[in-house]
């Protein structure tokens, strides 16, 4: 069966001496591998760029029943990036979206919420025309309601510290530890109240926006198991700072 749809490129590694598996999120089919056979030999009329980490695609591919490898029939791009391949700090951003996304979402099935976030967070990356320092912060509380573990609550006098383990803002500091400071808190809801676009407003000292990507992962870790190792986050902390 060939399926028709748009794609978000996960991954992609070499295979044999010509060949790439290709890990393409779908809106179609969900996340799905493919077999690029002999894309990176000098005869290949696909040029082995389309497959780079990233890149918005619109192709028409084979569908296994096995859930083995896929083939793909036609791929061509659906945007050209104008600003992430050429600005550090998007590229770096933009990365850790994807490592995250790839680590997280592991349905091969649609879901064309999920799809629709993820396709106009790159698009908007790339776009915009504001700092990026936040950028991954907000993505990855808005990721979380995807996941199943939205954080929850409201700062208040009452509940002034954020329980990273029962996601919730509590009233008092957890005995596991398992939670953001006073000052984190703040910083942390000021960062729910914001949307994707304005988030870029938030003021927040480089110390500040180290802790709470931290945090943020720490958080992801209690509420997924068996997450693998998030590495671009070291990278980025250090262009963003």
């Amino acid at each position: 069966m060939l399926i028709e749809t748009r794609g978000i490129v996960f991954r992609a590694f070499k295979y044999s001496e010509s060949s790439l598996i290709v890990d393409i999120y779908t809106e179609a089919k969900g996340l799905q591998s493919y077999i690029v056979n002999g894309v990176r030999s000098q005869k290949s009329k696909q040029n082995a760029s389309i497959f780079q980490v990233m890149t918005l695609v619109d192709l028409v591919a084979g569908v296994r029943e096995d859930r083995g490898l896929n083939r793909i029939k036609e791929i061509k791009s659906a945007f050209v990036y104008r600003a992430i391949p050429f600005d550090v700090r998007k590229s770096a951003v933009g990365t850790f979206i994807t490592e995250v996304a790839r680590k997280t979402i592991r349905e091969a099935e649609a879901h064309p919420a999920l799809f629709a976030f993820l396709y106009n967070t790159f698009l908007f990356l790339d776009q915009t025309q504001y700092p990026v320092a936040n950028a991954h912060l907000h993505f990855l509380v808005e990721m979380s309601g995807f996941l199943g573990f939205m954080p929850g609550g409201d700062l208040s006098a009452d509940t002034p510290v954020f329980d990273l383990q029962e996601g919730v803002f509590a009233d008092t500091l957890p005995s596991a530890g398992y939670c953001l400071d006073f000052e984190l808190s703040k910083a942390f809801y000021a960062l729910l109240q914001t949307n994707y676009a304005d988030c870029h407003n938030l003021r927040l000292a480089n110390g500040q926006r180290r802790q709470l990507l931290n945090k943020l992962l720490d958080y992801y870790r209690l509420h997924l198991e068996h997450l693998p190792e998030i590495h671009s986050h070291q990278i980025l902390q250090e262009i963003l700072s």
